[in-house]
Protein backbone atom coordinates (compact mmCIF):
# COMPACT_ATOMS: atom_id res chain seq x y z
CA UNK A 1 0.00 0.00 0.00
CA UNK A 2 2.75 2.45 0.95
CA UNK A 3 5.71 1.01 -0.96
CA UNK A 4 5.23 -2.25 -2.86
CA UNK A 5 7.71 -4.01 -5.12
CA UNK A 6 8.01 -7.17 -2.98
CA UNK A 7 7.15 -10.45 -4.73
CA UNK A 8 6.95 -12.64 -1.61
CA UNK A 9 7.08 -12.12 2.14
CA UNK A 10 8.73 -14.71 4.40
CA UNK A 11 7.48 -14.80 7.98
CA UNK A 12 9.66 -14.90 11.09
CA UNK A 13 10.26 -18.56 11.90
CA UNK A 14 7.62 -20.61 13.67
CA UNK A 15 8.99 -23.12 16.16
CA UNK A 16 7.82 -26.07 18.24
CA UNK A 17 9.21 -26.03 21.77
CA UNK A 18 8.23 -27.56 25.11
CA UNK A 19 5.51 -29.58 23.44
CA UNK A 20 3.66 -26.73 21.79
CA UNK A 21 3.66 -23.94 19.21
CA UNK A 22 3.61 -20.47 20.73
CA UNK A 23 0.27 -18.65 20.46
CA UNK A 24 2.09 -15.66 18.98
CA UNK A 25 3.56 -17.82 16.20
CA UNK A 26 0.14 -19.26 15.42
CA UNK A 27 -1.39 -15.78 15.17
CA UNK A 28 1.44 -14.66 12.88
CA UNK A 29 0.62 -17.29 10.25
CA UNK A 30 -3.17 -17.46 10.53
CA UNK A 31 -4.67 -16.57 7.19
CA UNK A 32 -7.18 -14.21 8.77
CA UNK A 33 -4.30 -12.05 10.03
CA UNK A 34 -2.50 -11.77 6.69
CA UNK A 35 -3.54 -10.04 3.49
CA UNK A 36 -0.38 -9.97 1.33
CA UNK A 37 -0.76 -11.91 -1.94
CA UNK A 38 2.13 -14.30 -1.32
CA UNK A 39 3.14 -15.11 2.24
CA UNK A 40 5.64 -17.93 2.83
CA UNK A 41 5.77 -19.23 6.41
CA UNK A 42 9.21 -20.12 7.73
CA UNK A 43 9.76 -22.92 10.22
CA UNK A 44 12.75 -23.89 12.35
CA UNK A 45 13.30 -27.47 13.52
CA UNK A 46 16.06 -29.96 14.22
CA UNK A 47 14.06 -33.18 13.98
CA UNK A 48 11.04 -34.55 12.10
CA UNK A 49 9.26 -34.73 15.45
CA UNK A 50 9.57 -30.96 15.80
CA UNK A 51 8.72 -30.37 12.15
CA UNK A 52 5.50 -32.41 11.99
CA UNK A 53 3.24 -30.22 14.21
CA UNK A 54 4.47 -27.10 12.41
CA UNK A 55 3.60 -28.52 9.01
CA UNK A 56 0.25 -29.75 10.28
CA UNK A 57 -0.56 -26.19 11.40
CA UNK A 58 0.46 -24.74 8.05
CA UNK A 59 -1.47 -27.37 6.10
CA UNK A 60 -4.57 -26.53 8.12
CA UNK A 61 -4.06 -22.89 7.14
CA UNK A 62 -3.83 -24.05 3.51
CA UNK A 63 -0.29 -22.89 2.79
CA UNK A 64 1.39 -24.49 -0.22
CA UNK A 65 4.87 -23.01 0.36
CA UNK A 66 7.09 -23.42 3.43
CA UNK A 67 10.66 -22.26 4.02
CA UNK A 68 12.97 -24.19 6.37
CA UNK A 69 15.31 -21.97 8.39
CA UNK A 70 18.90 -23.24 8.50
CA UNK A 71 20.42 -19.81 8.85
CA UNK A 72 19.40 -18.38 12.23
CA UNK A 73 22.60 -17.51 14.08
CA UNK A 74 21.26 -16.72 17.55
CA UNK A 75 23.12 -18.93 20.05
CA UNK A 76 19.95 -19.91 21.95
CA UNK A 77 18.61 -21.51 18.78
CA UNK A 78 21.92 -22.77 17.37
CA UNK A 79 22.73 -24.67 20.58
CA UNK A 80 19.59 -26.72 19.97
CA UNK A 81 20.84 -27.47 16.45
CA UNK A 82 18.21 -25.11 15.09
CA UNK A 83 18.92 -22.70 12.28
CA UNK A 84 22.61 -22.48 11.39
CA UNK A 85 23.35 -24.85 14.27
CA UNK A 86 22.19 -27.79 12.14
CA UNK A 87 24.59 -27.08 9.25
CA UNK A 88 27.49 -29.20 10.62
CA UNK A 89 25.12 -32.20 10.80
CA UNK A 90 24.21 -33.47 7.30
CA UNK A 91 22.63 -36.59 8.81
CA UNK A 92 20.09 -34.46 10.70
CA UNK A 93 19.37 -32.39 7.60
CA UNK A 94 18.86 -35.61 5.62
CA UNK A 95 16.16 -36.67 8.09
CA UNK A 96 14.36 -33.36 7.61
CA UNK A 97 14.62 -33.71 3.84
CA UNK A 98 13.13 -37.21 4.04
CA UNK A 99 10.29 -35.83 6.15
CA UNK A 100 9.26 -33.17 3.65
CA UNK A 101 8.63 -35.88 1.05
CA UNK A 102 5.55 -36.79 3.08
CA UNK A 103 3.99 -33.42 2.17
CA UNK A 104 3.76 -33.44 -1.65
CA UNK A 105 1.22 -30.59 -1.68
CA UNK A 106 3.80 -28.17 -0.21
CA UNK A 107 6.70 -26.55 -2.07
CA UNK A 108 9.65 -26.48 0.31
CA UNK A 109 12.67 -24.19 0.26
CA UNK A 110 15.70 -23.77 2.53
CA UNK A 111 17.36 -20.62 3.81
CA UNK A 112 20.89 -21.31 5.00
CA UNK A 113 24.39 -20.00 5.65
CA UNK A 114 27.76 -21.32 4.49
CA UNK A 115 28.17 -23.17 7.76
CA UNK A 116 28.32 -22.67 11.48
CA UNK A 117 32.04 -22.93 12.24
CA UNK A 118 33.79 -22.94 8.85
CA UNK A 119 33.01 -22.06 5.25
CA UNK A 120 33.42 -25.59 3.95
CA UNK A 121 30.49 -27.06 5.86
CA UNK A 122 28.13 -26.45 2.95
CA UNK A 123 30.18 -28.82 0.77
CA UNK A 124 29.21 -31.86 2.85
CA UNK A 125 25.63 -30.66 3.13
CA UNK A 126 24.88 -29.68 -0.46
CA UNK A 127 24.60 -33.24 -1.87
CA UNK A 128 21.80 -33.86 0.64
CA UNK A 129 20.01 -30.68 -0.41
CA UNK A 130 20.59 -31.25 -4.14
CA UNK A 131 18.80 -34.59 -3.85
CA UNK A 132 15.88 -33.13 -1.91
CA UNK A 133 12.61 -31.89 -3.49
CA UNK A 134 13.28 -28.17 -2.97
CA UNK A 135 11.80 -25.27 -4.92
CA UNK A 136 14.86 -23.12 -4.20
CA UNK A 137 17.68 -22.40 -1.76
CA UNK A 138 18.40 -18.99 -0.27
CA UNK A 139 22.06 -18.59 0.65
CA UNK A 140 23.25 -15.98 3.14
CA UNK A 141 27.04 -16.28 2.67
CA UNK A 142 28.22 -15.88 6.24
CA UNK A 143 29.01 -18.29 9.06
CA UNK A 144 26.54 -18.77 11.86
CA UNK A 145 29.09 -17.90 14.54
CA UNK A 146 29.83 -14.63 12.73
CA UNK A 147 26.20 -13.52 13.01
CA UNK A 148 26.47 -10.17 11.12
CA UNK A 149 29.94 -9.08 12.20
CA UNK A 150 31.83 -9.68 8.95
CA UNK A 151 30.86 -8.83 5.37
CA UNK A 152 28.94 -11.39 3.34
CA UNK A 153 31.37 -13.61 1.39
CA UNK A 154 30.32 -13.17 -2.24
CA UNK A 155 33.22 -15.29 -3.50
CA UNK A 156 32.09 -18.27 -1.46
CA UNK A 157 28.54 -17.67 -2.65
CA UNK A 158 29.88 -17.98 -6.20
CA UNK A 159 31.45 -21.34 -5.33
CA UNK A 160 28.17 -22.53 -3.83
CA UNK A 161 26.27 -21.35 -6.90
CA UNK A 162 28.36 -23.50 -9.24
CA UNK A 163 27.43 -26.68 -7.35
CA UNK A 164 23.85 -25.96 -6.30
CA UNK A 165 21.33 -27.74 -8.55
CA UNK A 166 18.29 -25.84 -7.28
CA UNK A 167 17.17 -22.31 -8.18
CA UNK A 168 19.22 -19.98 -6.00
CA UNK A 169 18.37 -16.78 -4.14
CA UNK A 170 20.97 -14.39 -2.73
CA UNK A 171 20.68 -12.83 0.72
CA UNK A 172 23.06 -10.62 2.67
CA UNK A 173 24.20 -6.98 2.87
CA UNK A 174 21.59 -5.72 0.41
CA UNK A 175 21.11 -2.13 1.56
CA UNK A 176 20.75 -0.04 -1.60
CA UNK A 177 19.52 -0.24 -5.18
CA UNK A 178 23.17 -0.31 -6.26
CA UNK A 179 23.76 -3.40 -4.09
CA UNK A 180 20.94 -5.24 -5.88
CA UNK A 181 22.22 -4.25 -9.29
CA UNK A 182 25.75 -5.42 -8.45
CA UNK A 183 24.55 -8.86 -7.36
CA UNK A 184 22.31 -9.18 -10.41
CA UNK A 185 25.18 -8.27 -12.72
CA UNK A 186 27.52 -10.80 -11.08
CA UNK A 187 24.91 -13.60 -10.91
CA UNK A 188 22.46 -13.10 -13.79
CA UNK A 189 20.85 -16.54 -13.40
CA UNK A 190 19.67 -15.96 -9.81
CA UNK A 191 16.08 -16.86 -9.02
CA UNK A 192 15.78 -13.81 -6.80
CA UNK A 193 17.27 -11.59 -4.12
CA UNK A 194 16.03 -11.65 -0.54
CA UNK A 195 16.19 -8.42 1.46
CA UNK A 196 16.09 -8.33 5.26
CA UNK A 197 17.64 -5.52 7.27
CA UNK A 198 17.93 -3.38 4.13
CA UNK A 199 14.16 -3.29 3.76
CA UNK A 200 13.73 -2.47 7.45
CA UNK A 201 16.06 0.50 6.98
CA UNK A 202 14.53 1.62 3.69
CA UNK A 203 11.01 0.21 3.16
CA UNK A 204 11.11 1.68 -0.38
CA UNK A 205 14.06 -0.48 -1.47
CA UNK A 206 12.00 -3.02 -3.42
CA UNK A 207 9.98 -0.22 -5.01
CA UNK A 208 13.20 1.55 -6.03
CA UNK A 209 14.35 -1.67 -7.68
CA UNK A 210 11.13 -1.97 -9.67
CA UNK A 211 11.37 1.66 -10.75
CA UNK A 212 15.17 1.53 -11.13
CA UNK A 213 15.25 4.87 -9.34
CA UNK A 214 15.83 5.89 -5.73
CA UNK A 215 13.25 7.99 -3.92
CA UNK A 216 14.25 11.45 -2.80
CA UNK A 217 14.63 12.05 0.95
CA UNK A 218 11.35 13.98 0.93
CA UNK A 219 9.51 11.21 -0.91
CA UNK A 220 10.88 8.53 1.40
CA UNK A 221 10.09 10.53 4.52
CA UNK A 222 6.51 11.14 3.40
CA UNK A 223 5.82 7.48 2.69
CA UNK A 224 7.45 6.28 5.90
CA UNK A 225 5.35 8.75 7.87
CA UNK A 226 2.17 7.49 6.23
CA UNK A 227 3.18 3.90 7.02
CA UNK A 228 4.09 4.75 10.61
CA UNK A 229 0.84 6.59 11.25
CA UNK A 230 -1.17 3.70 9.83
CA UNK A 231 0.71 1.24 12.07
CA UNK A 232 -0.02 3.43 15.07
CA UNK A 233 -3.72 3.60 14.23
CA UNK A 234 -3.94 -0.19 13.90
CA UNK A 235 -1.88 -1.03 16.99
CA UNK A 236 -3.12 1.54 19.50
CA UNK A 237 -6.64 0.06 19.98
CA UNK A 238 -5.21 -3.46 20.40
CA UNK A 239 -2.35 -2.79 22.81
CA UNK A 240 -2.91 -1.48 26.29
CA UNK A 241 -0.73 1.17 27.93
CA UNK A 242 2.61 2.73 27.14
CA UNK A 243 4.68 -0.40 27.61
CA UNK A 244 2.90 -2.67 25.12
CA UNK A 245 2.46 -0.08 22.39
CA UNK A 246 5.97 1.34 22.68
CA UNK A 247 7.34 -2.20 22.76
CA UNK A 248 5.87 -2.74 19.29
CA UNK A 249 6.68 0.63 17.74
CA UNK A 250 10.15 1.52 19.00
CA UNK A 251 12.01 -1.54 17.60
CA UNK A 252 11.34 -0.35 14.03
CA UNK A 253 13.58 2.62 14.70
CA UNK A 254 16.60 0.43 15.38
CA UNK A 255 16.94 0.16 11.58
CA UNK A 256 14.48 2.61 10.02
CA UNK A 257 15.87 5.57 8.06
CA UNK A 258 19.57 5.23 9.02
CA UNK A 259 20.41 8.70 7.62
CA UNK A 260 18.42 10.29 10.44
CA UNK A 261 20.41 12.41 12.90
CA UNK A 262 21.37 10.41 15.98
CA UNK A 263 19.75 12.85 18.42
CA UNK A 264 16.31 12.32 16.90
CA UNK A 265 16.64 8.54 16.91
CA UNK A 266 17.92 8.61 20.48
CA UNK A 267 14.90 10.66 21.57
CA UNK A 268 12.55 8.12 19.98
CA UNK A 269 14.24 5.13 21.56
CA UNK A 270 14.47 6.77 25.00
CA UNK A 271 10.82 7.86 25.11
CA UNK A 272 8.83 6.21 27.88
CA UNK A 273 5.33 7.53 27.20
CA UNK A 274 3.23 7.63 24.05
CA UNK A 275 3.13 11.44 24.13
CA UNK A 276 6.93 11.71 24.31
CA UNK A 277 7.28 9.07 21.61
CA UNK A 278 4.94 10.86 19.20
CA UNK A 279 6.67 14.19 19.86
CA UNK A 280 10.06 12.63 19.12
CA UNK A 281 8.76 10.97 15.95
CA UNK A 282 7.23 14.22 14.72
CA UNK A 283 10.52 16.05 15.31
CA UNK A 284 12.43 13.31 13.46
CA UNK A 285 10.17 13.51 10.40
CA UNK A 286 10.20 17.32 10.40
CA UNK A 287 14.00 17.40 10.34
CA UNK A 288 14.76 14.50 8.01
Amino acid sequence: MYFGGVDAYFTPFVRYEHGEIRSKDIRDVERKNNTVPRLVPQIIAATPEEMHPLLSLLQNEEYNEVDINMGCSFPLQARKKHGAGILPHPDMVARLMDEIKKYPSIKFSVKMRLGWENKNEWRALLPVLNNAPLAHITMHPRLGREQYKLPADVEEFAAFATECSHPLIYNGDILTLHDIEQIEARFPTLDGIMIGRGLLANPALALEYCQRKELTSRELCGRVREMHDAMYQVMSPRLQGNTQLLGKLKPYWEYLMPAMEKRYRKAILKSNTIDKYMQAVSAAFANY
